[in-house]
């Protein structure tokens, strides 16, 4: 009989614990986290990203242009191909042509500018570049802004780095130092821009 009683509460014990959400026998428990490339939210991520990389800079030259160089190699290397590569003065007007180009283009799928993120005069990749946004995505600035603290402390605050999305296609502007690029690169676009362009045209 004690035996008896004995099994039948360890029954009821394992038959509690899963039923409490953590425990053994939760589904929940084995659920990988939401960065895991494996996670069931980026089974529709998109394996190749056709990018266009925009740099901005009035003194910047293709032998000179180390955070572009950096923006291309860290694509490629991740297997998304770079469609084109271009340097546009600081200037509002050219960069918003630049930027309204390289989206019509149908193989391209991202655009990222690096440079003029600042709040010097000369600074005005965002004003030229948001306006054509048909979704700011602000968690991108923000974790960008977070991380950058991290790194540089209280001069992370003069960053103006963004993202979003225009007609299902990406945009992403970001300081031109290659410490900056790397950071965002490798630490927020790289993790997730297969993810967004998938859930940048998905129907529902």
């Amino acid at each position: 009989m004690a035996s008896e009683r004995t099994g039948r509460l360890r029954a009821g014990r394992t038959s509690r614990l899963a039923r409490i959400p953590g425990g053994r026998d939760d589904p929940g428990v084995n659920e990988p986290k939401p960065s895991a490339q494996h996670h069931h939210h980026r089974k529709s991520a998109v394996a190749e990203v056709p990018t266009a990389v925009l740099t901005v800079s009035d003194t910047r030259t293709p032998e000179t242009d180390t955070g572009g160089d950096r923006v291309a190699e860290l694509l490629v290397g991740a297997g998304h191909p770079v469609v084109s590569r271009e340097i546009v003065p600081d200037a509002a007007p050219q960069i918003t042509a630049a930027t309204r180009a390289c989206l019509a283009r149908d193989e391209v799928r991202a655009v990222i500018l690096t440079g003029g993120t600042g709040v010097a005069p000369r600074d005005v990749t965002p004003e030229a570049v948001e306006p054509l946004l048909d979704r700011v995505v602000p968690g991108f600035g923000e974790l960008f802004r977070m991380l950058s603290y991290q790194d540089i402390g209280s001069a992370a605050l003069l960053s103006r780095a963004l993202a979003g999305l225009v007609g299902g296609k990406l945009v992403f502007v970001v300081p031109g130092s290659r410490g900056a690029v790397k950071l965002a690169m490798e630490r927020l676009i790289l993790p997730e821009i297969g993810h967004l362009a998938a859930e940048a045209v998905k129907s529902r």
